[in-house]
């Protein structure tokens, strides 16, 4: 009866011993994973950065500008003065539905 005990904890040592080893396997290949990530994610960043100075650094407006000036035979682009809006007395508002037209 002892030596049964003694196998069958023996067998369960070894089961736990080897689920253990799974388990630690599976989170190192996470552990790594994650580290992928993130590195993929401060390089994303980091591109990011550089495009939005990019786009900044295009769009000064000195240079759309200079760049309005260049096309202006071709584009016919004027700079924004508040004259160009309207007044919102000049908008057309739709008129209400009738009762009757609702019912239909």
């Amino acid at each position: 009866m002892r030596s049964l005990f003694y196998v069958l904890s023996a067998f369960a040592v070894i089961g736990l011993a080897i689920w253990a080893y799974g388990q630690n396997h599976r989170t190192q290949e996470a552990k790594n994973t994650v580290r992928e990530l993130r590195a993929e994610i401060r390089s994303l960043r980091e591109a990011l950065g550089v495009q939005q100075a990019e786009w900044a650094y295009l769009n000064r407006p000195e240079r759309l500008r200079a760049l309005a000036d260049m096309n202006f035979a071709r584009l016919g682009l004027l700079p924004l003065v508040g004259g160009q809006f309207g007044t919102i007395d000049e908008i057309g508002y739709p008129l209400p539905a009738s009762r009757s037209e609702d019912a239909l």
